[in-house]
């Protein structure tokens, strides 16, 4: 062996003609400008890639040019100590080699693909893999084909293909079984299959499905399937009827959601349940994934044995499937499935609730669910209180209870209405936390503390971010040691919660009494404290809830000031690794929303000075131009005497000083300085006031136009006032449905009840948990 270079890491020569390259200084991120996330970007990232592995001479690895020196072995026989040690030197170099190619590809993926593309590689049979249970760059390169890759599927199946050559009879026939198979037309059916031709086992399709997959994936009528049946070839297994996919007939109804094919197919041969297809899904997984219900439910009562258990309901396959379910939000059906789990082997079913479960009821629902039982209760004790207070004769206490019975529907009807409308909320989220109870519970009792962690470490980060703060509760119930869980960054939850603006897990922190003086002069190892983090510009997921830039930086302003409140005095000042105070981080992070806030004001003060400046111009024209005229001796008012003219009167001038007062508040906004501390108070106020007045003076003009319109045409038909209200009432119901959800949501953020708990101390869940802790 021989270098063909000075440095023996570049390139090693093994023989004439073959050389294993190894650039390990090259910087791949100047080739691969992306990672492949998905189907949408894979030709992008492979066009980079093929030109990465191309232009050092190692696309051989991947086509199959560069071959293992094993696999090469196995065809010949070495025989010799020179030759023994040679392979295994070969051998090496291989090796080396091939993992820096499967290192470039697998350093290109996302964290998402990158995890998916393992698992499949992993659980592939021995057979399919490398010796020593590894795979290749080679495996990971065609996985990802395979993945990712343009599906093509051949225009005339082989088997039509052949028998077009050999036999046109034959196709036609084949063109007709497929036909009156897909329609269940039994009886032409059962004259094609007499005639010997064509069997039910034949490929009639292009993705190679026989009559049979057709007839399970077309028809839902149990008898026409069963003599289908009752047509295969002795010594034919169902197992081996299987389509290009790799599908048997269990997979295509578990795919299309034929409960009674499914059931005929399990009762005649139980081992169609562990069948795999080529993407390594079983026919209760699909079931699942296609979202069938019923179907899923009737396979799972036909897995009765302790082996079909095992290798259903096992590994990352068994924690598959109640992800599946979790993502799909059915999380009652997940709680049955999990009775029949053995052991939970990865954190991916508490990772997916964490993500999937579902938002807290609001205060309305709240409303509803405790304030029936709430009123019902009250009612009765009521009723109890007037009978103790009379202590009357029974007579008496019946008429109340009659009364009290009779006046209870015309309480609640209305509530219990409201109720039905919430009720599949509701279940929802209480399967979801009983779902919870039982995962978290699972893990605690099927494993030793010392592994708990691998477990809840990453579900209670992506609850914090998620805001699940129900998730987080549970989670620390179990696990008092999750609570002190931490990120890559080194940041526990509370910190993470401000970092990702969860107020919810953020208010956790105030349920806890001596404990909660930690976070007060906390650090992380860039030495920031809380108010650095707070200082950070949120997650743009996070503000994309918030409608407009400036009601977005009110909003980071209230984090700011309330982790402000919290922390040390001595730490507002505090200076981090970087030599930042939080104000410096908070004025460099939010620079740009704090340009577009100030955009977004203007914007909408110029809009609303147009409408308002409109306004004016036309409710004083209309008070210095009075309906009806003067009177030419008195100069008063024709109908002076006139309760339409007092509302007339009456509401122009509201109209103009409400107008007026409108337009100087926008006049305000748009001469305004616009610094970083006007957005939490003085900028919303200023709108809001100039927002409430502009919808009070047009009001206001609708009203006097209506009053204008009576005095005008309504004095000898009063019948015309009904039409002029209804019109008066359109554009205010208008402006009401459109600009006033914007005040309330403006006097809601700047006034209404902050978001972030009470300051007080008491002893509350946490605190439980830490007293058993310590």
């Amino acid at each position: 062996m021989a270098s063909s270079s000075s440095n023996e890491y570049v390139t090693v020569e093994i023989g004439e003609g073959n050389t294993y390259p190894y650039p390990s200084n090259v910087y791949t991120p100047s080739f691969i400008s992306l990672k492949l996330s998905g189907r949408d970007n894979y030709s992008m990232w492979k066009t980079q890639m093929i030109c990465l592995l191309k232009s050092h001479d190692i696309f051989g690895f991947i086509d199959g040019t560069f071959i293992s020196p094993n696999e090469a072995r196995s065809s010949s026989s070495v025989s010799g100590k020179e030759k023994v040690g040679e392979h295994h030197t070969h051998q090496k170099l291989w090796t080396r080699s091939d993992a820096l190619v499967k290192g470039w590809i697998l350093g290109s993926l996302s964290e998402e693909t990158l995890r998916y593309v393992l698992n499949r590689l992993t659980e592939k049979p021995h057979q399919e893999r490398n010796e020593d249970h590894d795979f290749s760059a080679k495996d990971v390169w065609h996985e990802l084909q395979t993945m990712y890759g343009p599906v093509v599927l051949p225009q005339v199946s082989p088997v039509v293909e052949d028998t077009l050559l050999q036999d046109k009879d034959i196709a036609e026939e084949l063109q007709r079984l497929y036909r009156y198979t897909h329609y269940g037309i039994w009886d032409w059916v059962e004259r094609i299959l007499s005639e010997g031709m064509v069997t039910v086992i034949d490929k009639i399709t292009n993705n190679g499905n026989t009559a049979l997959h057709v007839a399970v994936g077309a028809s839902k009528k149990p008898e026409f399937l069963e003599k289908l049946l009752e047509r295969i070839p002795e010594n034919t297994q169902l197992m081996d009827l299987r389509n290009s996919d790799g599908s048997t007939l269990l997979h295509v109804a578990a795919i299309i959601g034929n409960t009674e094919a499914a059931d005929i197919l399990v009762a005649r041969e139980p081992d169609l349940l562990l069948a795999k297809d080529n993407e390594g899904q079983t026919p209760l997984a699909l079931a699942l994934s296609n979202m069938n219900t019923q179907t899923a439910r009737h396979l799972l009562e036909h897995i009765n044995t302790d082996t079909q258990k095992d290798a259903l309901f096992s590994g990352t396959i068994g924690d598959g499937l109640l992800v599946t379910l979790i993502s799909s939000k059915d999380f009652r059906f997940a709680i049955d499935l999990l009775k029949h789990y053995k052991t939970l082997n990865t954190d991916a079913v508490l990772m997916a609730i964490a993500q999937n479960f579902p938002r807290e009821l609001n205060r309305l629902e709240n409303f509803i669910v405790v304030g029936i039982g709430g009123l019902l209760e009250s009612a009765y004790e009521f009723c109890e209180t007037i009978c103790d207070i009379i202590n009357s004769r029974r007579v008496f206490r019946l008429i109340i209870y009659g009364t009290g019975f009779m006046l209870m529907p015309l309480l609640f009807i209305p509530g219990i209405l409201v109720w039905l409308l919430i009720k599949e909320i509701l279940e929802t989220h209480q399967d979801a936390r009983r779902l919870l109870w039982h995962v978290s519970g699972w893990i605690r009792s099927e494993n030793t503390p010392t592994s708990y962690h691998h477990y809840y470490t990453n579900p209670i980060l992506e609850a914090t971010r998620q805001n699940a703060f129900q998730v987080v509760e549970v989670i620390v119930f179990h696990f008092s040691n999750a609570f002190w869980s931490a990120n890559q960054d080194g940041h526990n939850i509370i910190q993470y919660a401000v970092i990702n603006r969860s107020e919810k897990v953020y208010n956790l922190l105030y349920q806890m009494s001596e404990h909660r003086n930690i976070y007060r002069t906390i650090r992380d190892s860039y030495g920031n404290n809380l108010l650095h983090l707070a200082a950070r510009l949120a997650p743009i997921n996070k503000l994309n809830l918030i409608s407009g830039a400036a009601l977005q930086i009110q909003h980071e302003l209230q984090w700011f000031k309330e982790v402000e409140k919290f922390i040390c005095p001595l730490s507002v000042i505090q200076k981090n690794s970087f030599n930042e105070t939080p104000q410096m981080i908070f004025t460099r992070e939010h620079k740009e929303l704090v340009i577009e806030g100030e955009k977004w004001m203007k914007s909408t003060a110029e809009s609303y000075t147009i409408t308002a400046a409109l306004i004016i111009t036309i409710v004083f024209a209309a008070a210095i131009t009075v309906p009806g005229g003067t009177d030419q001796d008195t100069v008063i008012p024709v109908f002076t005497n006139s309760t339409a003219f007092t509302v007339f009167a009456i509401s122009d001038a509201i109209s103009l000083f409400a107008a007026v007062t409108s337009l100087l508040m926008f006049l305000s906004i748009l001469t305004a300085r616009f610094a970083e501390q006007d957005f939490l108070f003085k900028l919303p106020t200023k709108l809001i006031i100039g927002l409430a007045t502009l919808f009070i003076s047009t009001t206001a003009m609708i009203v006097a136009f209506g009053a204008t319109l009576y005095l005008v045409f309504g004095q000898r038909n009063s019948r015309i006032l009904i039409p002029i209200a209804v019109l008066t009432c359109l554009p205010i119901t208008s402006f009401v449905t459109l600009q006033f959800p914007l005040i309330l949501y403006l006097m809601s953020a700047t006034y209404g009840r902050s978001i972030f708990g009470r300051n007080k101390s008491y002893y509350g869940f946490f605190d439980k948990v830490f007293l058993e802790e310590y």
